[in-house]
């Protein structure tokens, strides 16, 4: 018996406000977000995925990935410290990586994380 979820059509979904449950998502420091939670793990610690939906000028702030995170470009151009990452491209940050997100023109990404985020603090970001 089948019980997760699908998604159909996700590409033209993620486009339209209304065709998913988007929610606002202020966690780790973000503004301009929403999220639709795909699955998160029985672990406290364990794996989560969600699609996120950065609008114009979104960021948040550096963090930690203390596990693996895959990032999947859906739509417009995410930036990150390497860069714009436009529609199309996947990201695969090592455990123990840090960065710090935005998108000036808005963005909507599938986002897999093996571990929760840790956020990093301004002190740490500069030593």
């Amino acid at each position: 018996m089948h019980t997760g979820q699908i998604l159909k059509d996700v590409l033209n979904a993620v486009r339209s406000k209304e065709a998913l449950p988007w929610v606002p998502y202020t966690a780790n420091g973000r503004t301009k977000t929403d999220i639709v939670h795909l699955y998160q793990g029985p672990e406290v610690d364990g794996p989560s995925a969600a699609l996120v939906r950065y609008q114009p000028g979104a960021r948040t702030q550096r963090h930690l990935h203390p596990g693996y995170e895959l990032i999947f470009v859906l739509d417009g151009v995410l930036h990150n410290d390497a860069g714009a990452h436009p529609a199309g491209t996947l990201e695969v940050c090592p455990p123990d990586s840090e960065h710090a997100l935005w998108s000036d023109e808005g963005c909507t990404f599938l986002v897999v994380w093996e571990k929760p985020v840790q956020t990093v603090s301004l002190a740490q970001a500069q030593a």
